[in-house]
């Protein structure tokens, strides 16, 4: 007994499994588990062409307005700071030879007669449903210049384009994706909305449309460098003392959320829910957990000119506005009008 336990384990008897098992199956079987690995030898990287066949011609386009990555989501009269460089990264102006707009009479003869409302309801009942194939989805960077072309991609086979609006900054102010999508029409042959609900929208292509004569529409291939803005929110309110403004600042974060906003979410009540609270409510708050920095910044700018109202805060991922100094002031002087008016 002693002399099988010091036998050593790399001589293993001849009944054992390991010796049928190698003794049974032949050499030329293949076995993937059990068979060597052999990498096969990496190809040799082909050497750059040293003169690449490209057409340096640049492409033109007849398209008389300026070029920008958004339409949309950015302001051209606002001019960027700290960039020392020509390209100012909001547009590409557009040159006076090709300054030729197609005019209002090429459009009304691209759309033809004005749509019937049962070809209305027709277009609609077709293009509206989420399993529509002819849809683009517009994301936080709003009406962007590839989406044009995309537009015209979907025309192509199509009599309308859906068009979902998404990325949560844009939703918050529809009519502002409409009225670039409008201009656009109004540089453009044919496209016209008829219909929007919520954040859908409908865009017709016209009935004399050709896709054959659509206009030329470079792609960009990059996306510029965000320009770096003015500061957004000011260490002391406009309007009040830095007291006051530290007061406004924790009354913000100790109260409720009036609302709690998802990443890429659809934010069309937003400016009516803001609107309405501050007829009651001097300082609100929202919640925008997992929403980013970048577009609780980017919330904050749409809703002061929208609602309007005072940033003051923005800290984890909470943003506070205040209502602003003007309300206070309207307030007063209503309340002078009454007095004056209950005292004659």
């Amino acid at each position: 007994m002693q002399k099988l336990l010091s036998r050593p384990l790399s001589n293993p008897p001849k009944h054992s499994f390991s010796y049928f098992f190698s003794h049974s199956v032949s050499k030329t079987t293949y076995d993937p588990p059990f068979s060597p690995i052999s990498k096969p030898p990496k190809p040799k990287p082909k050497p750059p062409d040293p003169t690449p066949n490209r057409n340096p011609t640049p492409i033109k386009s007849s398209l008389p307005f300026d070029f920008r990555h958004s339409y949309s989501e950015t302001d051209p009269t606002l001019e960027p700071i700290g960039l020392d460089r020509e390209w100012t990264g909001t547009s590409a102006p557009v040159r006076d030879e090709l300054d030729s707009c197609l005019g209002e009479e090429e459009r009304i003869r691209v759309l033809g007669d004005p749509l019937t409302e049962e070809e209305i309801e027709e277009l609609v009942e077709k293009y509206r449903h989420s399993d529509c194939a002819r849809q683009i989805n517009l994301g936080k960077n709003g009406v962007t210049h590839n989406m044009l072309d995309d537009i015209h991609n979907h025309w192509k086979r199509a009599e309308a384009v859906r068009i979902k609006c998404l990325g949560g900054v844009p939703t918050l102010d529809m009519d502002n994706v409409c009225f670039h999508l409008k201009y656009f029409y109004r540089k453009n042959p044919g496209g016209k909305i008829i219909y929007r609900h919520i954040n859908i929208l409908i865009l017709y292509r016209g009935r004399n449309y050709d896709p054959q004569n659509r206009p030329v529409i470079p792609l960009m291939l990059w996306k510029p460098y965000a320009p770096i803005y003015p500061k957004l929110v000011q260490n002391i309110a406009d309007g009040l003392t830095f007291e006051e403004t530290k007061e406004m600042r924790n009354r913000g974060l100790h109260s409720p959320a009036l609302m709690k906003l998802t990443r890429n979410g659809v934010y069309v009540n937003v400016v009516a829910r803001a609107r309405e609270a501050f007829e009651t409510e001097e300082v609100i708050r929202l919640d925008c957990t997992h929403v980013g920095t970048s577009d609780c910044k980017r919330i904050g700018v749409k809703l002061r000119d929208l609602a309007p109202c005072v940033p003051i805060l923005f800290k984890d991922e909470q943003i506070i506005l205040w209502r602003g100094k003007r309300d206070q002031e309207r307030n007063s002087d209503i309340s002078d009008v009454n007095k004056k008016s209950s005292g004659t």
